[in-house]
């Protein structure tokens, strides 16, 4: 459930930054504003960072070695994704843009569940479908439906970008999310920033820049933290379904904000993404499986996942420091995070007697 309060969160504060994004945008523009949103982002998780230090937030894992180069590459696939769909968007219309910016979501579940070893169930496909739909349901609006080849290609590209970044961000996710959300949103802020002044585009007045941070640091910063936190939990594809459902927060907003009553066509989106949501909360997946030796280094308590020896210092729990996971077979009820990568090619190939076994 923490988990799913982490996503759903995520989701909501995301879903929020649109409308509230809307008021500023004419005066800001689309490149500047991207900018000033990450920038935001950033300050506000140094400013968690600071608040955090004697907590277990601070006992996170670090970022270290290749890790930095992996969360390079997560930068660069979202500001490549930012300027692909700007681009798409030049070339197609609005109602095409906003239809095929839903391919994030079934993206990025392909990339986890075809190429990264998770595991979604019938069921559970079929409710992050219900959230799919429904979200591809409130962008639909009554109007001109165009699009080139050239543009849907580049809208295509940038959720494959976007939906790259979730994955490889869920991999890193045992480290500090904080830390990973920061240098993320820093990275991605700065780069957009230099090349809006590269391009001539001006400045805006300081009640406006002040105003961008701080929709950043909550709808960006405080979203991409919880966004961490829900990969780590849920692995990118059920993370990435519970996300799908910020148009739905972002609609509501735009309600008390613009004054726009709901068509027949948003209360059934509404209905769909609930009913999909809903189920995904409800679904239980426990069965007999087998966990691999590993080696690895991330925040912990000592569970039934770790049983390990220490050698002093480590601190209280918990904590985080290197250490070596045993060969287990187990049941229990579970998703796909980084302890649960397992083949459902037969789920009785764990075989009761196994000496490793310990049930919980």
């Amino acid at each position: 459930m923490l988990g799913a309060g982490c996503a759903i969160g995520a989701a909501a504060l995301f879903g929020a930054s649109a409308p509230f994004s809307k008021l500023i945008l004419n005066d800001v523009g689309p490149l500047m504003l991207s900018a000033l949103l990450y920038l935001g982002a950033a300050a506000g998780l140094s400013l968690l960072t600071l608040v955090s230090r004697r907590t277990a937030a601070s006992r996170e894992a670090r970022l270290r070695g290749l890790d930095f180069v992996t969360l390079t590459i997560i930068t660069l696939m979202g500001v490549a994704g930012t300027f692909l769909m700007l681009y798409g968007l030049t070339r197609i219309s609005a109602l095409a843009g906003s239809l095929m910016l839903n391919l994030e979501t079934p993206f990025t579940m392909l990339i986890a569940v075809a190429l990264l070893g998770e595991y979604l169930g019938r069921r559970e496909a079929l409710a992050a479908a219900a959230i799919i739909v429904g979200a591809a349901m409130l962008d639909w609006t009554p109007g001109d439906f165009h699009a080139d080849p050239v543009g849907a290609g580049a809208i295509a590209a940038a959720c494959l970008c976007w939906a790259a970044d979730n994955n490889l961000t869920q991999r890193l996710s045992v480290r500090d999310p904080a830390a990973i959300s920061r240098l993320k949103s820093l990275g991605a802020g700065a780069v957009t920033l230099i090349i809006a002044m590269f391009l001539g585009i001006r400045i805006p007045t300081v009640p406006l820049i002040m105003a961008a941070l701080l929709l950043g640091a909550t709808s960006y910063g405080l979203s991409l933290y919880l966004a961490t936190w829900g990969l780590r939990l849920l692995g990118a594809a059920r993370e990435a379904a519970y996300f799908a459902s910020a148009p739905f927060i972002g609609a509501i907003i735009s309600i008390a904000i613009f004054r726009t009553m709901p068509t027949i066509v948003d209360w059934c989106a509404a209905a769909l993404m609930a009913i999909g949501v809903i189920a995904l909360l409800r679904e239980d997946h426990s069965h007999l499986h087998i966990h691999e030796e590993l080696v690895h280094d991330h925040l912990h308590y000592h569970d039934a996942h770790h049983q390990h020896p220490h050698a002093g210092g480590e601190g209280r729990e918990p904590h985080a420091h290197p250490h070596r996971h045993l060969r287990l077979v187990h049941s229990h009820r579970h998703v796909s995070d980084v302890h649960h990568r397992h083949s459902h090619s037969d789920k009785s190939s764990a075989d009761d007697d196994h000496p490793n076994r310990r049930a919980t």
